[in-house]
């Protein structure tokens, strides 16, 4: 009962302390990182909003023109090619992505001599920063001297050779599609993640009913980590439709605008042309494209998506 009476009185002695200086204290420690998000996310964000509506050159006062710069993006040519292009390559780079990084993150699962050396070979290129990435890939795809053109050449013993494949239109996007599955290592290092929390006895119950490899992985794995790769590729949904770097630095775009994206278009619109207004009613558009994507595969996701309590 004493004890219970000097709890009560200590929290009766806490009640009547003023919220006032702790708050203070509490917004006084958090006040860098306050500044910064406001200064450095809230006010960009919110001025794009307002410079979507204007003419803005950045060298002169922004002057106001409506919506007609959206209008404008509807008819602009070159908006639909990038945007095209920034959807074609999300199409195919982000389920090859997501289907290589499975493959290779079960077989990293397996308990193997030196597995650890495997997983960190995996996990490096995507580290590698991207434009010291996309110089090592402008080499491989070299027409002349490329290791990739020289292999397809031993390979089909030199019926296939001097393939362009930064050069032609028809391959700089699929050579674009393939140097993306370089980066694969975070996915890779995520799902093995998933993977090894995958309970031993579901697979133990397997093996008792006879299922085969395959039967465990679609029946009990792919179900376990279906969150995982639900995360993963709204993750990738994000990331595909703003790719930027490796594109710009290897292409800029060419040839004949194939690999022209919608983030390097925006990008042009705003630094080169100096267009600031059209580009952010460009950035914002990205972002409803992006949600409406995100919000699909919410719905998708409740049929196919599993979690366990």
């Amino acid at each position: 009962m004493a004890r219970e009476s000097a709890k009560r009185r200590a929290l009766r002695a806490r009640s009547r302390v003023p919220l006032a200086p702790i708050l203070g204290k509490g917004l006084g420690f958090a006040s860098p990182w306050l500044v910064g998000l406001i200064l450095f996310t809230l006010y960009p964000i919110a001025a794009s909003v307002i410079y979507s509506f204007t003419d803005y050159s950045v060298l002169s006062a922004p002057r106001w023109v409506g919506l007609n710069n959206f209008s404008e993006i509807a008819g602009d040519e070159v908006f639909w090619i990038s945007l095209k292009n920034a959807l074609l390559y999300a199409l195919f780079a982000i389920p090859l992505g997501l289907i290589v990084s499975l493959v290779i993150a079960l077989l990293l699962d397996f308990k193997v001599k030196g597995v650890g050396i495997y997983r960190t070979l995996f996990f490096l290129p995507s580290v590698t920063p991207l434009v010291a990435s996309a110089i090592i890939w402008l080499w491989i795809f070299n027409s002349q001297f490329g290791v990739l053109n020289f292999m397809l050449s031993k390979v089909t013993f030199g019926l296939v050779r001097d393939i362009g494949w930064l050069s032609d239109t028809r391959y700089s996007m699929s050579a674009l599609i393939l140097m993306s599955m370089w980066g694969v290592g975070h996915t890779i290092v995520i799902l093995l993640a998933a993977l090894q929390d995958v309970p031993v006895s579901l697979y133990e119950a397997a093996d008792m009913d006879g299922a085969s490899w395959w039967q465990k992985v679609r029946h009990v794995t792919l179900p376990l980590i279906s969150p995982v790769i639900y995360f993963n590729v709204i993750m990738s949904i994000i990331g595909a439709l703003q790719v930027f770097a490796v594109p710009y630095i290897m292409t800029s775009g060419g040839p004949a605008r194939s690999t022209l994206f919608y983030a390097m278009y925006l990008y042009d619109n705003a630094f080169q042309f100096l267009r600031m207004g059209y580009a952010c009613a460009m950035a914002w558009i990205l972002f409803l494209i992006i949600l409406a994507l995100t919000s699909i595969s919410v719905k998708l996701s409740k049929a196919h998506v599993y979690y366990v309590n």
